[in-house]
């Protein structure tokens, strides 16, 4: 079965297009190095709970969007292998201050994929 990553981070409004341009490049990145799908959401309908939400989990800000992405990658195996030549690429260099978000407050993880319907 696939592994799938996903990712939550809160994105200024005001760098909505720098985000997607950014997120055009990395599922590229992502495409050449073994990923077979990525996707980028938008907020549109993310309610702040009183006690969990995406909202609360990344700290989102009045003048921010929570972004919900996911990446499909073949197995456990062709994503560790790929991630590793991902974060060596001269563009994962750029440091914290190239980036439209705060990725102090993503979250991220990996999955088993269980159900595929």
């Amino acid at each position: 079965m696939n592994y799938v990553d996903g990712y939550v981070v809160p994105v200024p409004n005001q760098n909505r297009e720098l985000y997607r341009k950014l997120a055009l490049e990395m599922a590229a990145l992502f495409k050449e190095n073994g990923a077979l799908r990525v996707v980028e959401c938008w907020g549109d309908d993310v309610p702040e709970g009183k006690l969990t939400s995406f909202p609360l989990a990344v700290q989102c800000q009045p003048d921010e969007t929570v972004v919900f992405s996911w990446s499909v990658w073949p197995s456990k195996q062709v994503r560790d292998a790929g991630m590793k030549k991902v974060m060596e690429h001269p563009s994962m260099q750029k440091g914290p201050e190239g980036m439209p978000f705060d990725g102090k407050r993503m979250i991220f993880g990996g999955f088993q994929v269980i159900v595929d319907e």
